[in-house]
């Protein structure tokens, strides 16, 4: 059995609020309950996004809630060279293509319907790099730790960006051949993300990369009832300790794993010590079937 790595690999787009913290903190306690490696990874393949100092706000933010990592932090902007090695790959493959479409081209179809899968259809305008999603594995099934056992068609996703007409790489290909290089064996991450399954399945299965295993949060919802988020205007997380230790005693509320009344008054050091030695992901069980429907699930 592998040993056990895991991550944290937020977008430094603003900084992190509650609904952050849950993913970090479970993500955390994963790895600390099983002895693993846990690994801070930067997503800044996204400049225009990413406004300076937002992720010297993020470690400030982790090491005030005692969420140290392991090793140095990884940094996507010095990967150039890794995603165009694999984007490489993937065309002598016959699995990626250049693509002239626009969103406005194929607004009226559920997902982009492959026009240029043959070659571009307007080879003189800016392509983008898409994923020939209809030759990989499909359905892509797997056993999330949480949700059970999942189903996902590639019908019903489309051929995926992986670079963008702008130059800049998309989510999809970086983060399967960051997880592959970092040697990740566990990913734990909110449900919004279930849906990616499909195209980094596919990936890693064309790029011969091992397949970590899932473990997909319920989403923390506003009192709005949408996901707490940065777009949402979450409220970034506090640094100061006397505001730290009753927000990460709520956090471990909220991922159902029932922390003492009195823990909220002790140091961080102190909590996550409970926390790592209680840690159970079955605890979730309740709150994720009363959250989130089961998605595609066999």
């Amino acid at each position: 059995m592998r040993a056990y790595r895991g991550r944290f690999a937020p977008t430094p787009s603003g900084p992190l609020h509650f609904g952050s913290l849950i993913a970090a903190l479970a993500s955390y306690l994963d790895a600390r309950h099983q002895h693993g490696h846990w690994l801070l990874r930067i997503e800044n393949i996204d400049p225009p996004r990413c406004p300076a100092g937002a992720a010297d706000t993020i470690l400030r933010q982790l090491e005030a809630f005692g969420l140290h990592w392991d090793g140095p932090v990884h940094w996507q902007h010095d990967r150039d060279d890794a995603y165009h090695e694999a984007l490489t790959r993937l065309e002598a493959l016959g699995l990626a293509y250049p693509c002239s479409c626009s969103r406005k081209q194929w607004r009226d179809y559920p997902v982009y319907p492959g026009w240029c899968r043959t070659g571009p259809r307007e080879p003189d305008k800016p392509l983008a790099w898409r994923l020939r999603s209809d030759l990989g594995p499909t359905p892509v099934t797997w056993q999330d730790r949480l949700f059970g056992r999942q189903r996902l068609d590639a019908a019903s996703f489309g051929d995926v960006v992986l670079k963008r007409k702008d130059g800049l790489w998309a989510y999809q290909l970086a983060v399967v051949v960051d997880d592959g290089d970092q040697r990740i064996t566990d990913v734990v991450r909110g449900f919004d993300l279930l849906d990616n399954m499909l195209w980094q399945r596919q990936l890693q299965h064309a790029l011969a990369l091992p397949a970590p295993r899932y473990l997909h949060l319920p989403l923390i919802l506003g009192d709005n009832g949408q996901k707490l988020s940065k777009q949402n205007l979450a409220p970034a997380l506090p640094e100061q300790e006397d505001a730290v230790r009753p927000l990460l005693h709520r956090a471990l509320i909220a991922l159902d794993q029932a922390p003492p009344s009195g823990l909220a008054t002790e140091p961080v050091s102190s909590q996550l010590d409970w926390a790592i030695a209680h840690w159970s992901p079955r605890s979730l069980q309740a709150t994720a079937e009363r959250r989130e429907p089961r998605h595609n699930a066999l």
